[in-house]
């Protein structure tokens, strides 16, 4: 059996887990909560680095970064491909993005976290924000077409995914953000994706 070390708050963990269960391997991964911050010795061992996620194959093989064991899992798993070959570009532009926004919410939550709320005053703060700011206007125009659609139907791309996730977690994290009300179009693309099974059993907690 697959081992997937993660956490609840961690988006990238998020990703991997969608992707595993979006590939039919809900029953037949082992999930292993750790605390990054904690040097666990268990997330170590996999991955000195000691971040999440780390999926350990069948043969024992660690496998680091989202996007990594999100195509790993889907070379493996059933169901539609969550890299299909026609419009890739499009669809690794759009995981791009979603994931450029990913990062600048999550190194804006570590940075308050170190550093207080005097960190979005510093350069990178400020450039952080801009890139946030950024991130979601050009989401809000055409990139999200087709749409899955409520409750599961439809097909995910691995840059639908990581885009749900990225804006998911900065309602999570940065609410004061309120990106839905300034962006309602993408809010309304938003709740149509994570009605699906694999988001709803993944929240942020």
């Amino acid at each position: 059996m697959m081992q997937l070390f993660l956490n609840a708050t961690s988006p990238y963990a998020r990703v991997a887990r969608i992707a595993a269960l979006e590939k039919g391997f809900g029953d037949t991964l082992a999930l292993t909560w750790v605390d990054p911050w904690a040097d666990d010795p268990a997330l170590l061992a996999v991955n000195p680095i000691g971040r999440v996620p780390v999926l350990v194959t069948e043969a024992g093989t660690p496998l680091t970064e989202s996007l990594l064991i999100a195509r790993h899992l889907d070379t493996l798993g059933a169901g539609p491909t969550l890299f299909p070959t026609a419009g890739s570009a499009a669809v690794l532009s759009l995981a791009g993005v979603g994931y450029g926004l990913m990062e600048a919410a999550f190194h804006t939550v570590i940075a308050r976290k170190q550093g207080g709320p005097e960190a979005d005053g510093t350069t990178l703060g400020r450039r952080r924000a801009r890139a946030i700011d950024r991130s979601l206007h050009a989401l809000d125009l055409d990139r999200l077409a087709p749409t899955p659609s409520q409750g599961g139907g439809g097909t995910l791309t691995i840059g639908l995914l990581v885009t749900a996730v990225a804006l998911d977690y900065v309602a999570f994290r940065l609410p004061e953000i309120a990106w839905p009300a300034t962006h309602p179009a993408l809010a309304a693309w938003h709740e149509s994706v994570i009605g699906r099974d694999s988001f709803r059993r993944t929240r942020f907690a």
